[in-house]
């Protein structure tokens, strides 16, 4: 898994609830934009989701591919 995306996903799992793109950006210290266009590829991959417009949180799955 390339390294930004684990760190999306490291940065969902320490927030600990839904959070938005710019709040995980702001976590790891990047441009929101760098964020915001990986966020769809991790969605279908089942990896987070969006329980709410703008919002994201990281699935079991996810959590098992940042341990990996």
């Amino acid at each position: 898994m390339e390294d930004m995306n684990k760190a999306i996903l490291k940065a969902l799992a320490e927030i600990g609830r839904a959070a938005s793109s710019k709040e995980i950006a702001e976590k790891l210290g990047v441009p929101t934009s760098k964020v915001s266009c990986r966020l769809a590829p991790l969605k279908r991959k089942g990896l987070i989701e969006s329980p709410e417009k703008g919002k994201w949180v990281i699935t079991e799955e996810g959590k098992k591919a940042i341990e990996a």
